[in-house]
């Protein structure tokens, strides 16, 4: 299933699953008239994406049958509807660098964005490389690396992104957003795929002359990342049953329709399920929290040397799962 939420005639944060046609079949009112169960039992279900999370098999195997029956009273044309984030308020977000080639090449641009903010660009450049500061450690390779996201940040698919005020260059990641549907702890690789719920497309969004300053201190990106906006998720959640394989997805990154970079996923440094692992060694993760993978190879702006500007409108699609759409204003 292809999981939304979404707005519609005022109607704001309800969820729906996708028909083969692209409409909505709204879950809560498919479950009223279809009778599947009491209206409470409606509501725990299907009241919000979390709670869907939350009701596990019980929610996805009614949801399922409301979209395998599905009445025709309960469908919202695709185009009187507005899709949101899926999961507008996700519990926790964690964001991984799990691509070598997307990290090597964005500590390269990353240096060479610095160094132009010196009287000597070129001395700069050369000063930071000798510094040692930016060699990628051995570490990187034997054990994951993240920070938290602002959970409270994140937008849909079809939302306009407000530049932040204070970065003159902003720049888009495309990450695959994994959801976990099942509370645990140390968790092992070997077990961990049953705690997902399913994926997601992320753009990352970056102010990337706000992040070379935070850089500095080896704390994170802090306000290159942090502003309205700055996590767009969706445009729907595709629930691990249907999507047994994310590690060989086509992904593809648009700017202004045309084409800026294409790749694969398959060659993460570490896996959803190894993720999952390290982050719950010692720590209860909870329904709801979201793994980013970190951006793919050559799908950032910074990578190529070339990055969007004000009212472009950026487009990131992930094979099977759909794709993101926003303008940058």
């Amino acid at each position: 299933m292809r999981l939304v939420t979404y707005e519609n005639k005022g109607s704001g944060g309800r969820i729906g699953a996708l028909t083969a046609e692209g409409d909505i079949l709204d879950l809560i009112e498919g479950a009223g008239l279809l009778a599947l169960c009491p209206a409470a039992g409606r509501e725990r279900c299907f009241g919000s994406m979390q709670k869907l999370i939350e009701a596990g098999a019980e929610g996805l195997d009614m949801a399922a049958e409301i979209l395998r029956l599905r009445p025709d009273e309960a469908v919202i044309g695709a185009d009187d509807a507005h899709l949101l984030a899926p999961l507008p308020r996700p519990t926790q977000i964690r964001c991984f660098s799990s691509f070598e080639k997307h990290g090597r090449q964005s500590v390269a641009a990353m240096m060479r964005t610095m160094a132009q903010q010196e009287d000597d660009p070129d001395a700069a450049l050369e000063a930071l490389q000798a510094s040692g500061r930016f060699d990628i450690p051995d570490i990187v390779y034997e054990r994951p690396f993240y920070y938290k996201g602002n959970r409270m940040s994140v937008v849909g698919t079809d939302t306009n992104v407000i530049w932040p005020a204070y970065s003159n260059l902003i720049d888009y990641e495309l990450e695959i957003a994994a959801v976990i549907g099942k509370r645990g702890v140390d968790v092992t690789a070997e077990n961990a795929r049953d705690h997902f719920f399913g994926y997601s497309v992320c753009n990352d969004l970056s102010a990337r002359d706000t992040q070379a300053l935070d850089m500095r201190l080896p704390l994170g990106p802090a306000k290159g990342k942090d502003f309205d906006g700055g996590i767009v998720l969706g445009p729907c959640i595709v629930n691990r049953e249907e999507l047994d394989d994310p590690y060989s997805l086509e992904m593809i990154a648009r700017v202004n329709g045309e084409e800026w970079g294409r790749g694969r996923s398959d060659d993460m440094l570490f896996n959803f399920e190894q993720l999952l692992a390290f982050v719950s060694q010692s720590e209860t993760i909870y329904p709801g929290e979201i793994l980013l993978s970190g951006c793919v190879g050559n799908r950032s702006g910074m990578e190529l040397g070339r990055f969007p500007v004000r009212n472009d409108v950026i487009e990131l699609e992930i094979e099977n799962i759909g794709k993101l759409s926003n303008r940058i204003v």
